[in-house]
């Protein structure tokens, strides 16, 4: 019995994540198309969006993810294993909604726990602004995600990084950390789907 629970507790999760790239995908597709619109190379997008159109699809994205949360939400009610095993990755979602996070590739990696992943990245980064291959905003902004990221991950910090995030991390992120500060029991996390972490923006 405990195998079959364990076996089930996989395909739910492989379940979940296969839905959260999608969503995921969509936010990076409309992210690119955004990108693209700051230098009028509208022919690179996809389905070349205009502006309002732009800011309707992330909305409706938004609320898949709102969506998605709330399935989550149930699915873990009462259920530790499931929290352990989904914990992170309603964090990681309710971040999105909130957008205190807005890279969905650092979004992607929170949520599936891939702490090696998102020091890689933040690696890369770091070479990337050096040679001027990633302005200096974006590196700031992805910077602050993955680091945001990997304390909540349980991921010890630098004081250098540590420093970092306090002079970079927006409003919405500090927010975003303090309504998480401590969570750990599934009562925290459950709390956190109704705090103001948990609505999408309008």
């Amino acid at each position: 019995m405990a195998s079959r629970g364990a076996s089930e507790t996989s395909k739910l999760r492989q379940n979940m994540e296969e839905q959260l790239d999608r969503l995921m995908q969509q936010l990076q597709d409309l992210e690119e198309c955004s990108y693209m619109h700051k230098f009028d190379y509208l022919f690179y997008c996809r389905e070349e969006l205009e502006e309002e159109e732009y800011e309707e699809t992330k909305k409706e994205t938004l609320e898949q993810l709102s969506e998605f949360n709330e399935s989550l939400k149930k699915l873990m009610s009462g259920n530790m294993t499931l929290v352990d095993e989904l914990g992170g990755m309603q964090l990681a979602i309710q971040a999105a909604i909130s957008q205190a996070f807005k890279t969905p590739e650092v979004i992607r990696l929170f949520a599936k726990k891939q702490p090696g992943q998102l020091r890689t990245r933040l690696a890369e980064m770091d070479r990337d602004v050096m040679v001027g291959k990633l302005p200096r905003d974006v590196y700031t902004q992805q910077k602050v995600e993955i680091l945001t990221a990997l304390r909540k991950l349980g991921e010890k910090l630098t004081t250098e990084d540590e420093a970092f995030l306090a002079a970079n991390a927006s409003a919405t992120l500090s927010h975003f950390e303090k309504v998480t500060a401590s969570l750990g029991s599934e009562d925290k996390i459950m709390a956190l789907a109704s705090s103001g972490v948990g609505k999408t923006p309008t």
